[in-house]
């Protein structure tokens, strides 16, 4: 038992049996990992209350270092799952120097979450030209004026270089930066996990040796 009163205690039996689970058979639920993840983010779009496509992203640097942080998918479809950053950046850095990662998605409302591993591969300059295009146009602007992960004197710094991309840029076009593109994570390990009452939860898997294999399932114990 804690004894820190900020972390809030284990529930009782009795909020055991009132809490609301979802008892489908996850093995019935689909055959295809992506299938399923989207079946899972439409309902986390619908209930979630902020950002149903935020993820955890865990990188690690050349030393083995790991790192973590929340971005947002993109995208996905059969070929992985696609976020974007500043190369520049810590994440940028660490997958140019360790091409792999992880990602988790925790839809807490619904009390779920998806654990993704795979290799990590650039997006073609076209998909990242058309996402880009498709930002707000002050998000463009920042994407040219944020030297993202680097020390920031003041506040003021970031709104002057802010500013001064906006004059140089006027009324035109705003282009990718080259130092500004997006990676695809083609997993090969996607793991569903849904909580369950007492802390046994389902977990089903899925693998495969790399992307041109088959998936195999199996579920875990919790």
């Amino acid at each position: 038992m804690t004894s820190n009163t900020l972390i809030p205690p284990t529930p009782s039996e009795a909020e055991y049996q009132a809490a609301a689970v979802d008892t489908t058979p996850l093995l019935e639920a689909a055959s295809d990992p992506f299938d399923l993840f989207g079946t899972w983010l439409a309902e986390a779009k619908e209930k979630e209350m902020n950002d149903a496509n935020a993820m955890a992203l865990a990188t690690a640097d050349s030393m083995g270092l790991p790192d973590v942080r929340m971005v947002l998918l993109k995208d996905f479809d059969r070929q992985g799952f696609v976020f974007y950053t500043n190369l520049e950046s810590y994440k940028g850095q660490q997958l140019g120097e360790n091409p792999q990662a992880a990602l988790c998605f925790h839809w807490k409302s619904l009390r779920r979450q998806v654990r993704v591993r795979g290799a990590i591969t650039s997006v073609s300059q076209e998909e990242a030209d058309a996402y880009f295009a498709s930002r707000a146009r002050d998000s463009r602007i920042g994407a040219w004026a944020s030297a993202q992960s680097r020390p920031l004197e003041d506040r003021f710094a970031l709104e002057k270089s802010v500013a001064g991309y906006a004059l140089k840029f006027g009324i035109g076009e705003v282009p990718r930066p080259d130092f500004w593109s997006g990676f695809r994570l083609v997993p090969t390990r996607i793991e569903f996990w849904r909580d369950r009452p007492f802390r046994l939860h389902d977990r089903l898997e899925f693998m495969r040796g790399d992307a041109a294999a088959s998936w195999s399932t199996s579920k875990l114990y919790p």
